[in-house]
Formats: C-alpha cells, structure tokens, sequence
C-alpha cells in the first residue's frame, strides 16, 4: 500500500489488486499546487468547497463518494462517517456569527491497514466518538487551522486516536494559495523541532507500522 499526497488535503492510496482511492482533490486555480492529472477507481469527497471537490480531476470514470455510508469496491472497504464543522460568517462588523457545514471523515481499510481521511474536521471528537471509529492505523490530519483543526486541536486529535502513523496535511507551502498556518506550529505542538520529507508512505501490513505514533511528512513536490 503506498500514499503520495497531492498538496492540501489530496492523496491517492493505492495496493497492487486492489482499487486506488484519490480522497479530496482540488482545484488548483483556486487552492494553488499543479493542476491534478490523477487517475482512480475511487473519489471521495469530505466536504462541498473547492479545495476537497473537484471531481472532474480524476480520471478513469471513478466510483464517488461524497458522504457518510459503507462502501466496499475493488477490495477496499469504506465507511464515511458525518462531523460537524463551526466556521465563522461576517456579520455587519459585530465579530461574526457561526454556522455549521457538514463534513465527511473517511476510514479507508486496505487489507487490515485502517486509514483515516479526516477531510476539513475542525471540533475535536469526544471519547465515545473515537472509540466507535475502531483502531486507525494512519492518520491524514489537517494541521493549519482556516476553518479545519490548528496545531493544538490536530495534536489533541492524535492523543485521541493513537494512531501509528500521522500524515499532516492541509497547511501552507510556498505553493498554496490559501490562507492557512505552516506546519511548524503542529511540528513545535508535537515536539518535533524537524521531521525529514519523503515522496510516499508504504506499508505491506499492520507489521510494517511503528509501534508509537510516528509523524510522516510528505512531500507534494514534482508530482501531477
């Protein structure tokens, strides 16, 4: 199993025999990065917005989907699982109001190996909420704040999910076009003074994976 991330919340997941996900692709004209030229069996979709819908950028007439539910194609087993996002609306000068928009998590199962797309997830879940998700192996976290988790939510999060692998995303690079936190705020919130970038992450199975939470920062770079 190998995953390449995009740039912002884009990855594609893929395992020889089995069916390749690519969860929220964007559009590059309005969130930055290259434009994608991915292909796909399968999209999924966390939230309506331009940064995580562009569907019409993945090709090969791929199987949606855009909501909670239980999936299975092509060997891979999907369950989308509804959250609840507060984003702040302006309002005439007087701070603003908030107003909920739905978002998707996505909890990718590739022969034992759980992976979680935590799309725009901005609250962090109770106990009882990460519990019913069940072990998630790795963990595709938005770090950057901008109406999804900051670094103190994101590693928070983490704490909860007890994830072995944590895979940073939607946060500023000199290629984004979007107003959000770098990813030195998460990598000071989590210790880490430095973490080398690498191309992808494989996994052949659960064993593969580090006993304590590792995180994986990928690099965007070179790839469309």
């Amino acid at each position: 199993m190998e995953i390449v991330w995009y740039g912002h919340s884009c990855f594609r997941i893929t395992e020889r025999g089995k069916a390749s996900v690519v969860c929220d692709p964007y559009d590059y004209e309005v969130i930055g990065y290259s434009q994608l030229r991915l292909k796909a069996e399968i999209t999924t979709v966390s939230h309506d917005s331009p940064g995580h819908n562009c569907t019409k950028c993945v090709k090969g007439n791929p199987y949606l989907i855009t909501g909670p539910g239980e999936y299975e194609i092509g060997g891979v087993f999907i369950t989308g699982l509804s959250t609840t996002r507060q984003i702040k609306k302006n309002s005439n000068g007087n701070g603003g109001s908030e107003a909920s928009i739905d978002n998707t998590l996505y909890l990718i199962d590739y022969g034992g190996i759980t992976i979680a797309h935590l799309g725009d997830m901005a609250q962090v879940p109770t106990q009882a909420e990460v519990e019913s998700l069940g072990p998630v192996n790795i963990a595709l976290v938005p770090v950057g704040d901008g109406n999804s988790l900051n670094a103190s939510k994101a590693a928070e999060v983490i704490s909860l999910l007890e994830p072995n692998v944590v895979i940073p995303m939607h946060y500023a690079t000199a290629d984004s076009k979007v107003k959000i936190d770098s990813i030195s705020k998460f990598l000071k919130e989590m210790g880490l003074s430095e973490v080398e970038t690498q191309d992808s992450y494989k996994a052949s199975s659960v064993t593969d994976l580090p006993e304590d939470t590792q995180v994986v920062i990928l690099d965007y770079s070179m790839k469309s």
